[in-house]
């Protein structure tokens, strides 16, 4: 009988050049050391403290410690090199002592190994990175030098290991004239990764954002934005304007808004980022505008959560104003004519046929926050630049039966509520949003004008539905329907946006409600039968479920990288994926297009090797996390049985993502699927398995209860005669 075989022992090929590869049992247990010394012995080599084993694939150069040796799987290609200490000191010397050949090829060198910490730890203990500072600070690098040193510079400071505050101005100033000289043609890599050192040191610095800010200026960020042959380029700019927005104190941010919202700034990112001939936006730029977009309306917060003050002669100017635009018909009235008018209280009348709650005090309508002072901001906007459609709808409503009327005032306040709802006016963007509407970078005030187009839609919705003043909780799920459909399309203007509301009319929508409603409802009757039934047939739709979560596991998810620290890590992805056998777990870097097959996915993890699942802030890589509320929701890891590797921490790009894959693994692990996605999925199977089988019933009344057993006959002395 053979003898059974070792877990541990890993058989792979070992290269090295200008010698002739060893194929090897690599053995988990046995010190690296050890194994090292073996295979420089078959090699005749000296020293070998000097050497260290590192992975040959594309994706992955990195050096292989007791931390991730795990990773070595059977089949690897491994290869012998100088350890890291000794190729740090090598770099070292050719960048102080070398030719300038030596130097770009040293520099070179370090671009591609700064990605590992293990070989990263070793370069800046040993000064590595004040050398490269240095140099940058002095000007001593042009061309592709300078190129290779700044993306050294960027892996290095990415591994957290040292603080941004140790860059002084100089550094800072000298990053900037990267940004700065347009009047030099720069190499791409060199602005790439200037934008993303300028991005860092303004967010993860604590005193040098007024230095980034005072050095880049704004018309050259908007060159870069232009750039359309290099998208990482623009990706980085708008991240570095986003940066700046962020740390921004309010009068800053609003100059900031105002420089990007002017129509210049707006048709550049329109037109090279948004609107560009391959229509296609990735992943890490969506979530920019995302962040711009956001940080943007979180300008509005102030008025939204601002009540009126009785003093602010200002507000009171407004709301007059909206009582002339619309009753006056010269615009002003002659002074006699006006306190004439007010003396005999016409004033209040106006206010009422205006739709106020309070016509003798209609400033008391702005006192509720949200909306606050934004409400009267958005009416006052609409009466003047939308003159024409603010008297037409003041006017209708007005001379309409009072039953029928449409409270300008009331539904204006109410519709601006709502939007701050709908666009999530005052919350923070969050790390995996994506979702931002290019409409909105197509006019200087785009929120006002959103209102403008929403409260003509909500009086023509009135009118569909002859509403009276008791259906306004109902008109406004109408309209916040008809609104969040015609945005979930993103249109690229306001006037398609405008398209689009045409054509979700009330009986459109009605009739939407009505077709999601017939193909969803839900079999909610307590029918002890029915009742019974579902008990029946419960755990077959579970196992369809389960059936379901495991084929998306095999089919295999991109999820973007986060750091130890739960910082997510842009334009960095991998992909995970399950075996057909369900037995092990696949995974690889990759791109944030492609989808790897199987076979290029070099990593892997037996899913007997799996411990047990963590979520939320119960996981490694979420404990230190603070104020991301999205990503420690959306955080999962797997605990491993390994000593070396003791997780795999994933965050998933959105809730059904995690939801599957929380299930999966717990199918897998033989735990109970206990995600939202599973009692929905439970509850619909559910509903249409028994109207299924409830066709022939039709009806037919299932009572509440079953009939009752009759009672017994007095006697059994009856026969049932055959003949």
């Amino acid at each position: 009988m053979p003898g059974m075989k070792d877990s541990n022992i890993v058989k792979i090929a070992v290269e090295m050049i200008d010698q002739v590869p060893q194929l090897i049992e690599f053995n988990q247990k046995q010190p690296l050391a050890g194994i090292i010394q073996e295979l420089c012995n078959g090699w005749n080599l000296t020293d070998p403290e000097q050497y260290a084993l590192q992975f040959s694939e594309n994706n992955n150069k990195n050096y292989i410690t007791e931390k991730n040796r795990n990773d070595i799987k059977n089949g690897s290609v491994l290869r012998l090199e100088y350890s890291p200490s000794k190729t740090a000191q090598d770099i070292l010397h050719k960048l102080n002592t070398g030719s300038s050949e030596e130097k770009l090829h040293a520099l070179q060198n370090l671009s591609d190994l700064s990605s590992d910490i293990t070989f990263a730890l070793e370069f800046i203990n040993k000064q590595g990175l004040s050398l490269i500072i240095g140099q940058i600070e002095g000007g001593k690098c042009k061309g592709n030098p300078l190129a290779f040193t700044l993306i050294s510079f960027v892996e290095l400071m990415d591994h957290g290991i040292v603080s941004w505050d140790i860059l002084e101005i100089p550094f800072i100033n000298k990053i900037a004239s990267f940004v700065n000289n347009q009047s030099v043609a720069q190499d791409p890599k060199v602005i790439q990764a200037s934008l993303s050192i300028l991005e860092n040191i303004v967010l993860n610095s604590t005193d040098k954002y007024p230095q980034v800010e005072k050095e880049v200026t704004f018309p050259n960020l908007v060159m870069h934005l232009q750039n359309i042959d290099h998208a990482v380029i623009q990706q980085n700019t708008i991240a570095l304007i986003n940066a700046l927005f962020l740390k921004a104190d309010l009068a800053k941010r609003k100059a900031i808004s105002g420089t990007l919202s002017s129509k210049q700034v707006r048709n550049v990112i329109l037109n090279n980022i948004i609107q560009t001939k391959s229509g296609q936006v990735g992943t890490e730029m969506a979530h920019q505008l995302y962040v711009l977009q956001t940080l943007s309306f979180g300008l509005l917060e102030q008025r939204m959560l601002l009540k009126m003050d009785p003093q602010d002669q200002d507000a009171h100017d407004k709301i007059k104003e909206l009582r002339r635009i619309a009753f006056d018909s010269d615009g002003n009235g002659s002074l006699g004519d006006v306190t004439a008018r007010k003396q005999l209280g016409v004033f209040a009348k106006d206010y009422k046929k205006l739709g106020f709650k309070n016509d003798i005090n209609p400033a008391l309508d702005f006192t509720e926050t949200p909306p606050g002072m934004l409400a009267l901001d958005c009416m006052v906007h609409f009466a003047r630049n939308h003159m024409e459609n603010y008297t037409k709808v003041v006017l209708e409503n007005s001379c309409r039966a009072d039953e029928h009327e449409c409270p300008f005032g009331r539904t204006s306040v109410e519709l601006v509520k709502l939007l701050c709802e709908v666009l999530r006016i005052g919350e923070s963007p969050t790390e995996q949003g994506q979702m931002y509407h290019p409409m909105f970078f197509t006019h200087d005030h785009p929120f006002e004008e959103f209102f403008c187009i929403c409260i003509v839609l909500l009086n023509k919705t009135w009118k569909e539905m002859r509403a009276t003043t008791e259906d306004f909780v109902k008109v406004f799920s109408v309209v916040r329907e008809q609104m969040t459909r015609a945005l979930s399309s993103q249109p690229s203007s306001l006037d398609l946006f405008k398209v689009r509301l045409q054509a979700l009319t009330y009986s459109e929508i009605t009739n939407l409600w009505q077709q999601e409603r017939t193909s969803r409802e839900e079999w909610e009757s307590h029918a002890r039968p029915i009742v019974e039934l579902k008990e029946q047939i419960t755990p077959e739709i579970l196992d369809l479920i389960q059936q379901q979560r495991l084929g998306f596991l095999v089919e295999g998810t991109r999820f973007t990288k986060y750091s130890m620290r739960g910082q997510r890590i842009k334009d960095k992805f991998w992909y995970v994926r399950l075996s057909p056998n369900h037995k092990v777990l696949h995974f690889g870097d990759c791109d944030e297009k492609s989808v790897p097959a199987l076979e290029d996915l070099g990593n892997k993890l037996a899913v007997i090797d799996i411990k047990g699942l963590l979520t939320g802030k119960e996981c490694p890589h979420m404990k230190d996390v603070r104020g991301r509320k999205t990503t420690h929701q959306l955080a999962f890891s797997l605990t491993l049985e390994s000593v070396e590797v003791t997780s795999l921490d994933f965050v998933a790009p959105d809730e059904q993502v995690f939801d599957y894959w929380t299930d999966g693994i717990n199918a897998l692990l033989g735990n109970k699927m206990n995600s939202k996605q599973t009692e929905n999925d439970l509850e619909t199977l559910l509903s249409m398995d028994i109207k299924l089988r409830l066709l022939d019933a039709e009806g037919v009344n299932i009572p509440q209860d079953p009939p009752p057993i009759p009672d017994d006959p007095p006697n059994y002395e009856f026969c049932y005669d055959l003949k």
